[in-house]
């Protein structure tokens, strides 16, 4: 296990929330930078306090005011664990490939995109395998003056589909304004 200071760390993965590469080649790591899969594709995760690499576990967790940066998306939160597989057999993720299982983000996230695109949440889930993340802890997604919220907001990237649920005092709720051409 290797626990690192750090002030910026640049992670190179296909998509997260579509940001993942499932075969990508993991991490080489010197004091502040670790670098995944291919750089066509590279993401710019930074952390205040530190980041952490268990071997064990198959987890490499950054904590404190995480940002992770895209040109397409900008994610900011308290804390992300990339939960991975290890491809090659052997236990050093330095040495071989990985595969990206699950990303957890966690602690005021907010995921935001040029197109103007907004998802908060307290806690933000990616599944690779299914390609959906999974938002909960009074999760809204908003476009615009448009947005939806409620207690589970799932959103399948693939099928560019969204499930909004309800619970209790916390009802599935949609506000869709119509703009002056569609009026």
């Amino acid at each position: 296990m290797k626990h690192l200071k750090c002030q910026s760390i640049i992670i190179y993965i296909l998509p997260l929330l579509a940001l993942i590469y499932s075969n990508s080649a993991f991490p080489e790591t010197t004091q502040n930078k670790m670098v995944i899969g291919d750089t066509s594709e590279s993401i710019e995760i930074s952390s205040d306090d530190s980041f952490e690499i268990d071997n064990k576990r198959h987890v490499v967790t950054f904590i404190g005011n995480v940002e992770a940066v895209r040109d397409d998306m900008n994610i900011k939160c308290q804390k992300i664990e990339l939960f991975y597989e290890n491809l090659s057999g052997n236990n050093d993720p330095g040495e071989g490939q990985v595969k990206i299982l699950e990303i957890i983000a966690a602690g005021n996230v907010r995921i935001s995109r040029p197109d103007g695109g907004i998802a908060t949440a307290e806690k933000a889930i990616y599944y690779q395998k299914d390609e959906k993340v999974v938002l909960t802890g009074n999760p809204a997604v908003k476009q615009g003056t448009d947005f939806v919220e409620g207690s589970k907001i799932t959103l399948f990237l693939k099928e560019e589909r969204i499930v909004v649920e309800g619970s209790g005092e916390n009802k599935a709720k949609a506000v869709l304004i119509p703009n002056e051409e569609e009026r």
